[in-house]
C-alpha cells in the first residue's frame, strides 16, 4: 500500500505506541490529543467535575497517591525499558509522576511530540462517500469554541482509535439510592483523602482503585466500608492494615435515614458512597452507520478486539482489552496494525473474521459471561502469544508469571505488596534458577 496517512485518536500510551509503530513502517502519522500533553490518563489533573458522578471536562482519573499496579519491568516497551530508567522515584511500583516522566522520555526518544496536534478534540470520524479507505477527521481547538472558531477537518487513509476507557464513569445501581440523603462520588473524581476526614464512607468495588482508595481514605475517615459483589467476601474488619476499614458483601439497599444495608446482614449509617465501579467505553465521535457500536460496554464486532471486519484494516482499535500486561499488549496490537497497513501481514477474509468474532461471543455465552465483560481477557497469555505470532516475535513467559503473581497479591487485599522486595526477588530467583 505504500505510505499511508493515518490518524491516531488519543495521545495516551496506546496512541503513543501506535504512532511509533506506524511511523516506523513509513506511514504519515497525526496524533489528535485534546489536552496539551502526551500521557493520557497518567497525567495528573487536580480538577474534578462539578457533578461528582459525571465526566464532562476532566479526562484523567488519576488520584494523587496513585502508584502503578504492576512493577516497572512490566510497564516497559520491548526496546525502551522502564526498569533501567529512574526519574526520582526508584520504587519497583512507582507513582504516576515517574510514569509520566518515562512516557515523556519515550516520546522524546522516538519523536512522538512532533506527530501530535495538541488541544485538538476530535468530534467526528467518518468514511468519505462510504469508502473504507478514506476517512474524514473533524476536530476543534480546545478553549476556542466560545469564540466561534470553525471546526477543522482533514482526510486520512486509515484511523486508529486509541482514546482510552478510564474516564467515563460506570455507576452502581443501588435500590433506594434516590432517597438516601448522603453524597455520592465516582473514583474518577477522587484526588486526595483529606475531604473525607471524620466521614463514614462506603466504597463499592474490589478492583485496584477500590483497594487503593479505601486505604488512602482510612487515614482520615472515621470508618471505611469496602463493599464487593464477590461471593467470597464476608463481613469482617481488615485487621492486617487498619482498625477502621471493614469489608462487606454487596449493598442490598440504601435507606432514607442514611442506613446502608448489605447482603451479608450488616448495616451502617454512612455519609458518602464512592463508586469504584469502572468505566464505560465511549466513542461519541465515531460515525459508522452502525457497523461498529457499543452495547453494554461491548465494542463490536471486532476481530481480536482490534479490527471491525467490514472496515478492516482502515479502522482499528488499540487498548480495548483489560486484565493483561497492558504495555506489552499495546505494543503488539500496534505492531500488528502497522504491518497489516503495510501489507506485511495479511488479515483473514471479512467472512472469516466475522466467524471468529461470533465464535468468541458464543464462548462467552457458554461460560456464562455477561456482555459487559467482552473485553476482559479470559486467557491473556493466549492472546499475547497470538498477537506476538502475527508480528514474528514472542511473549516472554517470565513476564506472564510475574504478572500473575502480582495480580494474586493484589486480589488478596495485600496492600503492602508494592513494597515487598520478596515479590520480585523470589520470582526472579525461581524463574532463572530453574
Amino acid at each position: 500500500m505504500g505510505s499511508l496517512k493515518v490518524a491516531v485518536i488519543g495521545g495516551g500510551v496506546a496512541g503513543m505506541i501506535s504512532a511509533r509503530e506506524l511511523h516506523r513502517e513509513g506511514h504519515r502519522v497525526t496524533i489528535f490529543e485534546k489536552s496539551e500533553k502526551l500521557g493520557g490518563l497518567w497525567v495528573y489533573d487536580p480538577r474534578v467535575e462539578s457533578d461528582p458522578l459525571s465526566h464532562k471536562l476532566v479526562h484523567s482519573s488519576v488520584y494523587f497517591s496513585l502508584r502503578t499496579n504492576l512493577p516497572r519491568v512490566l510497564m516497559s516497551f520491548s526496546d525502551f525499558s522502564f526498569e533501567q530508567r529512574e526519574y526520582g522515584d526508584p520504587r519497583d511500583f512507582p507513582g504516576h509522576q515517574e510514569m509520566v516522566a518515562f512516557l515523556n522520555d519515550f516520546a522524546t526518544r522516538f519523536g512522538i511530540h512532533s506527530l501530535a496536534r495538541f488541544n485538538s478534540e476530535v468530534v467526528r470520524v467518518e468514511r468519505v462517500d462510504e469508502r473504507v479507505d478514506e476517512w474524514v477527521v473533524e476536530w476543534r481547538k480546545m478553549g476556542e469554541v466560545k469564540r466561534g472558531v470553525q471546526l477543522e477537518q482533514e482526510n486520512f487513509h486509515a484511523v486508529v482509535v486509541a482514546n482510552g476507557h478510564c474516564s467515563v464513569p460506570r455507576v452502581a445501581d443501588i435500590p433506594g439510592i434516590e432517597k438516601w440523603p448522603g453524597k455520592q462520588i465516582h473514583s474518577h473524581n477522587y484526588r486526595v483523602p483529606e475531604p473525607f476526614k471524620d466521614e463514614v464512607v462506603v466504597i463499592i468495588g474490589n478492583g485496584a482503585s477500590a483497594l487503593d482508595i479505601s486505604h488512602d481514605i482510612s487515614k482520615f475517615a472515621k470508618e471505611v466500608h469496602l463493599s464487593s459483589r464477590s461471593p467470597d467476601v464476608k463481613f469482617s474488619i481488615l485487621n492486617h492494615c487498619c482498625n477502621n476499614l471493614w469489608q462487606h458483601s454487596a449493598i442490598n439497599m440504601a435507606k432514607e435515614d442514611g442506613t446502608i444495608d448489605f447482603e451479608d446482614g450488616s448495616s451502617i449509617v454512612a455519609n458518602i458512597i464512592m463508586h469504584c465501579t469502572g468505566y464505560k467505553y465511549e466513542l461519541p465521535f465515531l460515525k459508522t452507520n452502525g457497523i461498529v457500536s457499543i452495547d453494554d460496554n461491548c465494542v463490536g464486532p471486532l476481530y481480536k478486539h482490534v479490527f471491525p471486519p467490514k472496515l478492516a484494516p482502515w479502522l482499528s482499535f488499540v487498548g480495548l482489552p483489560q486484565k493483561t500486561i497492558i504495555f506489552e499488549m499495546l505494543e503488539l496490537q500496534s505492531k500488528w496494525i502497522a504491518r497489516v497497513l503495510s501489507t506485511k501481514v495479511a488479515l483473514p477474509s471479512k467472512e472469516e473474521m466475522m466467524a471468529d468474532v461470533q465464535e468468541y461471543y458464543q464462548q462467552m455465552t457458554t461460560l456464562g459471561l455477561p456482555k459487559h465483560l467482552t473485553h476482559y481477557l479470559q486467557n491473556f497469555e493466549e492472546y499475547l502469544d497470538w498477537l506476538a505470532a502475527q508480528v514474528g516475535t514472542s511473549s516472554l513467559q517470565w513476564r506472564k508469571e510475574l504478572y500473575k503473581e502480582t495480580v494474586k497479591r493484589l486480589l488478596n487485599n495485600d496492600n503492602g505488596y508494592r513494597d515487598d522486595p520478596r515479590l520480585l526477588n523470589s520470582l526472579f530467583k525461581m524463574l532463572f534458577s530453574s
